[in-house]
């Protein structure tokens, strides 16, 4: 017995305002009746061990932990700097500013 039927199909069809054709009607019948056929075995399936998941795979941070490191001192910072103003890059006005 098939999952669903043409007249049901009509039915959506009507509900959801689409206009099909009675090839369309008849195509979508039966794509639909082997996709609810594949969800009623996928449904079958004797899953009641496996534990309800929002995601596939775990998910673990994978970061590294952060550890404190020496950095640039100001003055070797501001060393390759093309120009230097009060102890900061000084760069172009991009705004026209003050």
């Amino acid at each position: 017995m098939a999952a669903i039927s043409r007249d049901e199909v009509a039915h959506l069809a009507r509900l959801s305002r689409l206009a099909l054709t009675d090839d369309e009607l008849d195509h979508y019948a039966t794509q639909l009746d082997s996709i609810l056929t594949h969800v009623a075995a996928i449904t079958e399936v004797a899953a009641d061990e496996v534990p309800p998941t929002a995601h596939p795979a775990r998910l673990d941070n994978v970061l590294r932990a952060d550890q404190v490191a020496p950095g640039l001192t100001r003055d070797q910072a501001l060393s390759g700097a093309p120009a230097v103003e009060q102890d900061r890059f000084a760069v172009p006005q991009i705004l026209g500013e003050e």
